[in-house]
C-alpha cells in the first residue's frame, strides 16, 4: 500500500496528466442510424482536431469511414452540428475545409455533390421519392452583407440543381419529412430571438413538382420555444415546447396540439448546434426519450396509447444525441465516474453495449473526485445550483488546517448548462489538490424557462453574482480557502470570468478562454447567429450603448487587482482575438501579472492535442506562480508579465 504523503494543495502529483488526457480522449457526437448500422462522429485531438465518421455494423466491427484529409464539420451558425446524414449505405457530409457537401459509399473516396462557392450546409434529410437532399443552407456570397439562410433541395444526381423551398426568415432548422414524404415540417426564427427564446413550427404539403405549398404555423411564437419536430411512423407530428415553462413533449393531430406528459422537467435543449435529438420512435405507439431534472438526465419510454411514461434504468446521468429504431436506442451516455460513450440499448432485453468510449483510460477511483450537487443562496433571495468536486488523491493529504484553492467554472453559452458527467479535465485539477465548482448560474438550461430567463437583460450581473456567491458559500462552509479563489471560463464563460474579476472583489486569479472583454465589439463584429443575442441579454444596440459600456471589463481595468491568464485561437470568428489583446495590454499597463497564450489555426475552442495540453499545463503553471505552491513535475513555463 502506498504511503500517504503530506503536501500542500496544488502540489500533489497526479497520474491524470495533460499528455494522458489528450492522448487517451476523443470527442463523440452526431449519431446516425441506417438500417442495422450505427454511425457517429469522432473528434480527434491527435489528428489536429479532425472529425471522422465511424461505422459500427451488427457483426461488431468498427471502422473509420472518412479518409484523410476530409474533416466532417459544418460552419453553419459557426457552431455547426448536423454535418452528416446516411441513407441506404450512402453517406452525405459537410467538409470543413471547403464547406461543400460530399457523398460517399462505404469506404470509397468522397465525391463533391455541391459546387465550389461561399455556401454552407447542415441538418439534411434524404427525400428518396424525389431523389434529392433537403437541408439548411447558409449563403455567404453576398460579401459584406449578412449571410442568407434558407431551406433548399439539392438534386442527388446533379448537385448544381438547387431549389430554395423555404425562405424569408433569418434562421431555419430541423427539416423533417413525413413517413410518406408528402409533407415537410421545420423550425424557423427571426432576429432578435434565439431559438430558445422563440421559434415557430411549420408544416407544408409538397406539390407534384416538389415545391412546398402553403405553409401552416403549427406552434411557437412569442415566448414559446419549439424544439425537434419528428413524425411518428403513423404520420403524427410530434415536437417539444416550453409553453408551460418547461420543455415538454406534444403531438399535433387533427389540427389539435396535445400534451403527452406534462412535467417539471426538460425534454428539450438550447439549439446551439444542429441535429440535437432527445427522443425518437421505437414503433407507432412507443416513444423513447430523455429528459433532465436539476442537471441529471433520465431515459424513459412513453406509451402513446396508455399515455404513460416509465423510466428506463441505466447507469448514465448524462444522456444526449438519442436516436431510436425498432428494438434499439442509441445515445451518448456518461456518468460521474465513467466517460461518455456511444451506447446501444436493446429495448427488448435491456442489454447495454458501449460501442465506443471517449476515453479508454482506466483510472483508479482513488484519484477521482465525485461531484456533489449543491444549491446555494444568491441575490434577491434566490437559489442557484452547481456541482462541487472536492480534492481527491489517494496518495496525498494536505497539512493540518490548510484549505484547498478553488476553481469556479463559468460555462459557455451563456444559455447552456453543465452536467455531472465524467470530465477528465476537472479530475486533472482535483487530483492535484484543487477544489472545483461547476456552476449552473441563473440563465442556465435544465431548470425551466423562468430560471433560464433570469439572465434576461442581466448578463454580466446574475451570472457573475451566482459564480461569486457559489465561491463565497463554499468558503463560508469551510470547504475552500477564501484567499485562493480562482474563476475560469470559455467564450461567454470567459466574459463572466472577466466581469467577475473586474466588478466583484471575490476572486484572486482568473483564466479566460477566448472570453469577451468588450461587449460593444462583440455586438458589432460577431457572426449572424449571435448578432442579436445580446438584445435579450443586455439590451438593443446601439440604443443601450450605456449598458454595453457599463458591463464591459475593458473599460474598468482600474478595478482589476488580480492576475489573469488568457488563451486565444487566432482564427476565432465568434470572439475575435482583439478582445483578448485589448485586455492584456490594459493589464500590462496597470502592472498586474498577466499571461497571453495564442494558437495559430485554432477557432472558437481548441481541438489540437498540443494546444489542449499547453492550455491545461499553462493554467496550472500560472496558478502555481500566483498562489505560491511547488509543482511536482516540470512543465513548460508560461511567460507572465509583471510577475514580481
Amino acid at each position: 500500500m502506498t504511503q500517504v504523503q503530506t503536501a500542500p494543495y496544488g502540489s500533489w502529483k497526479s497520474p491524470i496528466t495533460a499528455d494522458l488526457i489528450v492522448a487517451g480522449t476523443i470527442g463523440l457526437g452526431s449519431i446516425a442510424l441506417d438500417g442495422e448500422d450505427i454511425y457517429w462522429i469522432e473528434g480527434r485531438p491527435a489528428e489536429a482536431g479532425r472529425n471522422v465518421i465511424v461505422r459500427w455494423t451488427p457483426d461488431g466491427k468498427i471502422a473509420d469511414v472518412t479518409p484523410s484529409p476530409f474533416n466532417v464539420r459544418t460552419r453553419v451558425h459557426e457552431y455547426g452540428g448536423g454535418a452528416v446524414t446516411v441513407k441506404d449505405g450512402t453517406i452525405y457530409f459537410s467538409n470543413f475545409a471547403d464547406q461543400r457537401l460530399y457523398q460517399q459509399t462505404d469506404s470509397s473516396t468522397p465525391e463533391a455533390l455541391t459546387p465550389e462557392a461561399a455556401l454552407r450546409y447542415a441538418d439534411a434529410v434524404i427525400d428518396s421519392h424525389q431523389g434529392r437532399i433537403i437541408g439548411v443552407r447558409e449563403d455567404h456570397t453576398g460579401g459584406g452583407h449578412e449571410p442568407v439562410n434558407t431551406l433548399i433541395s439539392i438534386n442527388l444526381k446533379q448537385g448544381k440543381d438547387v431549389q430554395i423551398i423555404a425562405s424569408g426568415c433569418d434562421f431555419y432548422s430541423s427539416p423533417r419529412l413525413s413517413p410518406d414524404h408528402s409533407k415537410l415540417a421545420w423550425l424557423s426564427w427571426n432576429h432578435p430571438n434565439m431559438p430558445w427564446d422563440s421559434t415557430q413550427l411549420w408544416v407544408a404539403q409538397f406539390e407534384e413538382d416538389g415545391t412546398l405549398g402553403q405553409a401552416e404555423c403549427v406552434a411557437g411564437g412569442v415566448n414559446e420555444s419549439v424544439f425537434q419536430p419528428e413524425w411518428s411512423p403513423d404520420g403524427v407530428l410530434h415536437f417539444v415546447s416550453d409553453r408551460t415553462g418547461w420543455w415538454n413533449l406534444y403531438s399535433w393531430h387533427d389540427r389539435e396540439i396535445r400534451p403527452l406528459c406534462l412535467m417539471e422537467a426538460e425534454f428539450g435543449l438550447p439549439q446551439w448546434v444542429f441535429g440535437m435529438s432527445t427522443y425518437g420512435f421505437e414503433s407507432a405507439n412507443r416513444l423513447i426519450c430523455t429528459y433532465s431534472q436539476e442537471g441529471i438526465s433520465y431515459l424513459a419510454s412513453f406509451d402513446r396509447q396508455r399515455k404513460q411514461l416509465e423510466v428506463i434504468e441505466t447507469p448514465y446521468t448524462s444522456i444526449s444525441s438519442l436516436h431510436v429504431a425498432r428494438g434499439q436506442a442509441v445515445f451518448l451516455g456518461g456518468s460521474a465516474t465513467e466517460p461518455t460513450a456511444v451506447v446501444r440499448l436493446d429495448l427488448i432485453n435491456g442489454a447495454i453495449n458501449e460501442l465506443r468510449r471517449s476515453s479508454q483510460l482506466e483510472i483508479d477511483d482513488g484519484y477521482l473526485s465525485k461531484p456533489q450537487t449543491i444549491a446555494f443562496p444568491t441575490e434577491e433571495g434566490l437559489t442557484a445550483y452547481g456541482f462541487f468536486y472536492p480534492p481527491q488523491n489517494k496518495d496525498y493529504a494536505a497539512p493540518t488546517g490548510e484549505k484547498p484553492p478553488l476553481i469556479v467554472k463559468s460555462h459557455g453559452g451563456p444559455t447552456a448548462s453543465t452536467s455531472s458527467s465524467f470530465n477528465l479535465k476537472i479530475q486533472f485539477w482535483t487530483s492535484r489538490g484543487f477544489a472545483f465548482l461547476d456552476v449552473n448560474y441563473g440563465g442556465s438550461t435544465g431548470y425551466g424557462r423562468e430560471y433560464r430567463q433570469r439572465l434576461q437583460d442581466k448578463w454580466g450581473i446574475v451570472d457573475v453574482d451566482d459564480c461569486a456567491n457559489g465561491a463565497k458559500y463554499l468558503a463560508q462552509q469551510g470547504e475552500v480557502d477564501s484567499q485562493r479563489l480562482a474563476i475560469a471560463g470559455g467564450s461567454a464563460g470567459g466574459y463572466t470570468t472577466l466581469a467577475a474579476l473586474t466588478f466583484r472583489d471575490v476572486f484572486k486569479a482568473g483564466a479566460s478562454y477566448y472570453g469577451v472583454s468588450d461587449l460593444e465589439v462583440l455586438a458589432k463584429e460577431t457572426h449572424k447567429f449571435e448578432s442579436r443575442y445580446l438584445d435579450g441579454l443586455i439590451g438593443p444596440y446601439p440604443e443601450r450603448q450605456d449598458l454595453y459600456q457599463a458591463r464591459s471589463p475593458i473599460h474598468f481595468t482600474e478595478k482589476l487587482s488580480c492576475p489573469v491568464i488568457f488563451f486565444q485561437g487566432l482564427e476565432d470568428e465568434v470572439v475575435p482575438p482583439n478582445q483578448a489583446k485589448m485586455m492584456v495590454e490594459a493589464l500590462k499597463q496597470k502592472g498586474l501579472p498577466v499571461a497571453y497564450v495564442t494558437y495559430e489555426g485554432e477557432q472558437h475552442g481548441f481541438r489540437r492535442a498540443e494546444n489542449i495540453k499547453r492550455t491545461l499545463e499553462g493554467e496550472l503553471y500560472f496558478y502555481s506562480q500566483v498562489f505560491g505552491f511547488e509543482l511536482p513535475d516540470a512543465i513548460e513555463p508560461v511567460a507572465i508579465e509583471n510577475l514580481s
